[in-house]
């Protein structure tokens, strides 16, 4: 009976919410007219005629999230770190288990030799997405969680000690969290010390040069776009999201050891 009733409550949110769709799918139609403010991000993403304000980046939503609102950005960005060590701190005293995995734990040899091929592949196109975020859409946070795939393949399909036994434990996973964090920190005031140094006017957050602060980071090399701050703002968010959300996992999916009296 509990199981009728709970696909018949599945079955109606289901049609529920495909009514919703279809009836604002009719009413409903976007102005074409944009906004006086996305007029101004599109114009300004990336144009070289406007050299005072132009960030750069052909993907205004990573302009606009590292470069327009970065403050905000890093404001999120601590708060996830901050979760991690919330997270980790509930955790403190509880002993875990470190046992050496088997050729029997785990499933079978098949999946384990399909993931040990697909499993840099998942990597290569993490960092895809989180590299070339400023080119396309994608980011450093997006890049990081599609890495953290990868541990949570290699932990169901190998075993919860696998990732131990292969190097990869909480404490430096930790580190390398911190690590990002830091870099993604002096990213945000490398042209204010630089400015500070020179003697020169220089402001928190600078990607290029603007009216009155001659500071620029290089928004090229050789011919290779790097939108100035955006692409080691994408890095170092793959490296704290990837850190964080493996730490998580090994956390959560490493059973605890059992008190013996």
């Amino acid at each position: 009976m509990k199981r009728v009733v709970g696909l018949a409550v599945l079955v109606t949110i289901v049609l529920g919410m495909s009514l919703l769709l279809a009836l604002s799918g009719q009413s409903f139609y976007p102005s074409e007219n944009l906004r006086w403010l996305a007029i101004v991000y599109l114009n300004t993403t990336y144009n070289p005629y406007l050299p005072d304000f132009t960030v750069w980046s052909p993907e205004s939503v990573t302009a606009i999230v590292w470069d327009y609102r970065g403050l905000d950005t890093l404001y999120e960005t601590t708060v996830f770190y901050l979760a991690i060590i919330a997270g980790l701190a509930l955790g403190r005293g509880v002993k875990r288990l470190n046992q050496r995995p088997t050729d029997e734990s785990g499933l079978s040899p098949i999946v384990k030799t399909v993931t040990k091929i697909t499993g840099p592949m998942i990597l290569a196109v993490a960092a895809s997405i989180g590299l070339h975020g400023h080119l396309t859409p994608g980011g450093g946070f997006q890049g990081g969680a599609t890495a953290a795939v990868v541990p949570v393949v290699f932990i169901v399909v190998f075993s919860s000690f696998y990732l131990l036994w292969k190097g990869v434990s909480s404490q430096r996973m930790l580190t390398l969290r911190s690590a990002g964090l830091i870099g993604i920190g002096l990213t945000s005031i490398a042209l204010f010390l630089a400015g500070l140094l020179l003697g020169l006017p220089s402001y928190v957050f600078q990607n290029i040069a603007k009216a009155g602060s001659p500071l620029s980071m290089p928004y090229d090399v050789r011919g290779a776009l790097l939108s100035g701050t955006l692409w080691w703002f994408n890095l170092f968010e793959f490296l704290a999201v990837s850190s964080g959300f493996t730490l998580a996992f090994i956390i959560l999916m490493t059973p605890e050891a059992e008190e013996k009296w």
